[in-house]
């Protein structure tokens, strides 16, 4: 009950307070499994949204329009489709996603340090021809559904997860790459080796409460905050709630307190 006044409290004071504007600013929801005319409702129902996340399902199912659409409402875009392919093709991959104007775009860390190079050049080259500004590559190093016994069975990766995770960020970080996404779990660790302005994006977030899903390496928002996130990516939560604006109003609350 208390999360939900607090929630109340915030809607009401989004609108002339920096703290929680800028709490909104580092919020961004996932708009997974729905379709474009879905995800555009569910953007319209959420009036101080600033950062939304396109992944393969949306992008897969609505292509390239469904960016365009939801920059006209003036939101932010993180495209999350994770490239990792040769370096012609990373540059490639990224030099579209950057003249849609996504402001974060996702490539593989693991995709190792020449495509990584090409897919940065390429995305500056491309937002300055099209006269935008230039995007944040994220780089992905494990994704937050592998925990640590599978990751190192299944992988035949030798070295633990809190030894890979910081040598994939290093790799990214020495190609030029503006930041990586990561499980909160890493993100103390990260920061500690790679401070402000290099960004972290942490998916994995699950506010108190709430189911974890298919997420194993999992945080609440002001952990993660606390712990050096720049940005959260939170879907399902907010998302397959009974009212998404009062959820991510909660959500925005709790990290209006949060001390990063």
């Amino acid at each position: 009950m208390r999360a939900l006044v607090a929630a109340d409290l915030f809607v009401s004071s989004l609108a002339s307070s920096p703290v929680a504007s800028l709490a909104a600013d580092r919020l961004i929801v996932a708009l997974d499994g729905m379709d474009s005319e879905q995800a555009l409702a569910l953007v319209d129902s959420i009036a101080d949204l600033a950062w939304v996340k396109v992944g393969l399902e949306l992008f897969t199912a609505a292509g390239p329009a469904v960016v365009m659409q939801l920059r006209e409402r003036g939101l932010r875009v993180f495209l999350d489709l994770k490239f990792h392919d040769i370096p012609a093709t990373m540059a490639g991959a990224c030099r579209s996603a950057a003249r849609l104007g996504a402001e974060l775009i996702t490539v593989h860390a693991c995709a190792g340090h020449d495509a990584l190079v090409a897919a940065q050049q390429a995305a500056e080259e491309a937002a300055s021809a099209a006269e935008l500004p230039a995007p944040t590559l994220l780089a992905v190093t494990v994704l937050t559904s592998w925990p640590a016994d599978r990751f190192a069975r299944e992988l035949q990766v030798e070295q633990s997860l809190d030894r890979y995770v910081p040598h994939l960020a290093a790799l990214a970080a020495n190609a030029g790459i503006g930041g990586c996404v990561c499980s909160p779990l890493e993100v103390q660790a990260l920061r500690h080796h790679h401070p402000h302005p290099f960004v972290l994006v942490t998916p994995g977030i699950r506010p108190a409460g709430s189911a974890a899903g298919d997420q194993v390496r999992v945080m609440t928002p002001r952990q993660a905050i606390e712990a050096g996130a720049s940005h959260l990516v939170i879907g399902r939560p907010i998302t397959a709630a009974a009212d998404p604006a009062r959820s991510f109003a909660a959500c925005c609350a709790e990290l209006a307190g949060a001390q990063p």
